[in-house]
Parts: structure tokens; sequence; C-alpha cells
């Protein structure tokens, strides 16, 4: 038998299936041939064809091929295991698709506009939420209610900052919300103000807070449009699986649409770490398309809004370090308390001294809880202490980072926190040579949810603006082999699936993608051109 050939082991119902056995042989449902197929599998690293009972040439596969076998010639595409975004925040995600787009917005006038065509078409009363504005697009100025007051004041409105650290909100929402200029500072968190002391409508971290709990809970008929409209945009850029990093209540309605086969995309949710006390699930949970025992928690907040900790000043407001949403000691319980039920631990941290005192958490966690796989990460890890690189390697932490941050925040980042510092800044390349393991993600709605634009990122460092056409720091740059390895085995190994998926070879579940060129083989400047042609989960 040719060593490039192997026959699977295990044929379970959501793999790609033999079910008839006329012959010796096994007869396959599906055969993909006529490839260049990238198993990501160090034993068997490519192959020309498939049936997920086996990989091999087109030639291998033909005594496979049954009377109901459908066959699939490819026409010499890449195909590659599907991808995996390990950081997603699925219902928002599907929310902002349903709502004001406001990502793309790049001047007040047309963030004006947008906000003021979307709100006519609601009935008075009902919100306007999500939108994912970037103010840097218009030159920096943060929006104010005044703004948008004069066609909003029968809608209340809670748009988020694209980074999910900010929202603008109106007069009216403001007065439901009881947030006036006798409002008092809330620690973890700001009410922006006037210089008369009254409130702008900016709301920053845990200020959110007395907004956030005023919305009207979604209803199960929305959550399930929202739902089905972010798997639907998830797929058509080749995701097959996400890590789920939720707050609004995912889960039960994915467990509905897993119920009646409606789930089309492989979740693995996250609940809130400050709910540790509620949570007695498990990694017993070994259901294929739902699965759940972790927890997220917070440091701090974002570099764009200023709320990211750092040891130092930002460079652009002396006196300003940002600050710590959660107290540091509550965090450390919180971590110790949930890594002993089992759990596992992921936790947001952008600025260097959040990452810094996260580390020494997590150390001291492991070292009082005793030895086990568990798996600690750190979501972001943006901007790190150059000591401290080398630390996350020691200490077997994976860093889950979103590749498109990096063109994003290029633009912009060096006035914030200076030349010195983004040198340590999504060091990627830095972390892989400490032998860190990278799981790749979008932090969607926050970013594109496309893979392609990912790795697009990680392998070029090319900024939005197009100002650094050999790479916003240039050195931190990675292989188009590692930026897909970060996409698909690690960021299973990050969900502890790597058993079933995040490679194709035997025995694992049948998700794939195919693209339209040949990712290992292009210039990563073209990368980013590359179309999705198809995705398939468990085979379909």
């Amino acid at each position: 038998m040719p060593k490039q050939f192997k026959i699977f082991s295990t044929l379970l119902g959501l793999f790609l299936a033999c079910v008839s056995c006329t012959s010796t042989l096994p007869k396959a449902d599906l055969i993909v041939e006529n490839a260049v197929i990238w198993t990501g599998n160090s034993a068997q690293s490519s192959a020309q064809a498939m049936a997920i009972l086996a990989l091999g040439t087109t030639a291998d596969l033909q005594k496979y091929k049954g009377e109901h076998t459908v066959v699939k010639d490819m026409a010499g595409k890449f195909i590659s295991p599907g991808f995996i975004d390990a950081h997603v925040h699925l219902m928002m995600g599907g929310n902002a698709l349903l709502s004001v787009e406001l990502r793309d917005a790049t001047t007040q006038q047309e963030f004006v506009k947008r906000i003021a065509d979307y709100t006519k078409t609601l009935a008075p009363s009902a919100w306007v939420l999500e939108g994912n504005w970037d103010h840097t697009l218009w030159g920096g100025e943060l929006p104010k209610k005044e703004w948008i007051d004069a066609f909003t004041s029968e809608n209340p409105v809670v748009l988020y900052r694209l980074d999910g650290h900010m929202v603008l909100a109106n007069s009216l929402a403001l007065k439901i919300a009881g947030i006036d200029e006798h409002t008092p500072a809330i620690e973890g968190g700001e009410i922006v103000k006037d210089a008369h002391g009254i409130p702008t409508g900016i709301l920053k971290d845990n200020a959110m807070n007395y907004l956030l709990a005023k919305i009207p809970p979604m209803t199960v008929p929305q959550k399930e449009k929202a739902l089905k409209a972010a798997m639907t945009c998830l797929l058509s850029n080749g995701v097959t699986s996400v890590h789920d990093v939720d707050s609004i209540g995912t889960y039960p309605i994915a467990k509905k649409l897993k119920e009646a086969n409606e789930l089309s995309v492989r979740i693995y949710a996250i609940n809130p770490l400050n709910h540790w006390d509620k949570r007695n699930d498990t990694f017993k949970n070994t259901d294929k398309w739902l699965k759940t025992g972790a927890l997220k928690g917070f440091m701090d907040g974002s570099l764009g809004s200023n709320t990211a900790v750092f040891v130092a000043d930002y460079s652009d407001k002396a006196g300003d370090r940002g600050f710590f949403i959660n107290d540091k000691n509550d965090m450390k319980k919180w971590i110790s308390k949930a890594d002993k039920k089992g759990l596992q631990v992921l936790v947001h941290a952008i600025g260097d001294d959040a990452n810094h005192v996260l580390l020494e958490i997590f150390e001291a966690v492991s070292n009082e809880n005793g030895p086990r796989d568990r798996r600690f990460r750190v979501e972001h890890a943006q901007h790190l202490l150059k000591e401290d690189i080398s630390k996350f390697g020691s200490l077997d932490i994976i860093v889950s980072v979103q590749p498109y941050h990096a063109i994003d925040d290029g633009r912009w980042a060096e006035e914030l926190i200076g030349a010195e510092r983004i040198k340590t800044t999504y060091a990627f390349k830095s972390l892989l040579e400490e032998k860190v393991t990278l799981a790749f993600g979008s932090d969607w709605p926050v970013a594109p949810a496309s893979p392609i634009l990912g790795i697009y990122a990680a392998t070029t460092r090319r900024t939005l603006d197009h100002a650094n056409p050999e790479g916003w720091i240039p050195e931190e740059k990675i292989t188009v082999l590692q930026a897909l390895n970060s996409y698909t085995k690690n960021a299973a190994f990050a969900s502890f699936d790597e058993q079933e998926k995040g490679t194709l070879e035997v025995g694992k579940l049948a998700d794939f993608v195919v693209l339209s060129d040949n990712l290992l083989k292009v210039n990563p400047g073209t990368i980013k051109n590359i179309e999705v042609l198809q995705t398939y989960v468990g085979g379909k």
C-alpha cells in the first residue's frame, strides 16, 4: 500500500461515511478528487483526493466508488480543513447583520445618515443597537448624542464602537438608564462628560452596564434569526467551527436549533467568568456540534477606547494608563474556583500591564491547584512587555489572537503608545519562537468574519491605510503555513478538540473548505483576493 494512502478506521454518521458494503471494500457516499488537499496532518500533509474513508491519489480512490457515490471533481482547487474561528461573538454578529452597519462609515455625515435612514424603518420605541462604528476613520472625534438626537427622539439608541468597549447612546437611552450630570463615576468604566459635566453619550466599559441592563432582552425568534444569519455568514467565509464568547444567551438557542437539525456550524459556548459559581458543566460534554466547559473574563478594555491597561502612560494622554475592569483579587479568585471545577479559563487582556498581571495570576493558580491539562488562554494579548513573551511559552499559555486587528490598529496605535511599545504589539512570530500555541480568530463583529483576511493580515501586516506596504512591524510577520495551522489544528487544540477536528485524517470530522487558489503557493499580498467556493461541515 502506498505510504501516501490511509484507510479511515472510524465511520460515524457525522463523518463522510460509507453506508454500503456490497463488495469487500466499503463504498463512499462522496469522493472529492482532482484537488490540492492540505490535510494539516504532518504524517500525510497533502493528497489529491479524499473520501474521508481514504486519502490518496485520484487513482487510489476509484476502488471506493459505488453505485450511489457522488464524485466531485475540484478541477485542481485547494482544500484545507475547515477554518476554526477561536474568538467570535455569535449573537452580536448576527444582530449586527440585521441592524445598521457603521463599520465602514468614513465621515461624520455618513455615520449620521446611516443611523437616520435605518431609524426611519423602525417603529417608535424600537431600539437601535450594534452598529460597530470606528471614529478613527473620520479623524478621531468621538461621536456625540447631539449628532443623532434630532431624528431618534422616539427610538433609544445604543451603538457599539467596533471593539465593544464603548457605546454611543442618544438622549432618550440615557434618560431610560437614568444617566445625567449627577451620575457618579464608576470603577472600571467612564461616563464621558463635556466641559459642563453633561454626558456626551459616550460610555466606556463598566459604565455601559447602566444602559445595557435597560435594553429589552431578545425574544427567542429574534435570537434564532440572528444565529441563523450568523451561521450563514460564517459558512460563506469557510468557517466550520467557532469558539463563541457569549454573554447574551446563545447556548439555549443553539441547542434548540441542534435538536431541530438546523445547526450548521459547530459551537464551543463560552460563558462569563464571573458566573463561575453557576457552572456545573465540564468537558464530559462530547457533543460534536455544541459543547460547553469554558469561561471568559476581562482584565481591561481596549486600546482604541484608551481603556487597555499599560505600565506607562498613554503617549497621547499624560497620566492615563487605562484601567482594570475587574479587581485583580476577584480575578484570581474566579479563575482559581473555575479551574478547580475543571473548567477552561479564557481571559481578555490587551495592555502590557493587563497581560503581565494575568500571567502572574495564571502562574499562581497553576501552582496552587496542581498540575493538569488546563489550557489557560489569553484572549488578544495585543501589547506585551518584552520579558513576558517567553513566559507565555514557559507557562504553556495558549494565546488566542485576531490578526486582522493588527492591520486595523496599525493605522493609529503608535499615536497612543509610542514607537517603542509597538515593537511588541501583535508579536505573533516572537510568540511562535517561544513555542507558544497561537489560535487565530476574528473577534467578529469587531472585525470581518474572514479567516482569509486573517491569514493575509498575519503574513503581510499591511495596514488598511496602505501606509505599510512591507508590513507594520514586519519582523513579526509569519508564514502562511503557520497562519493556516493557527486557524485549524491549533484552534482545535485550544478547545480540547484536537482528536475530532483541525486536520483531515483518519476518524476526524469531515469539515473542509474549497478555495479558489492555493494558499501555500500564491504571493501573500494576493491572499485577500482568494475566494471561498464551498464549505463542507460533516461532509455536507
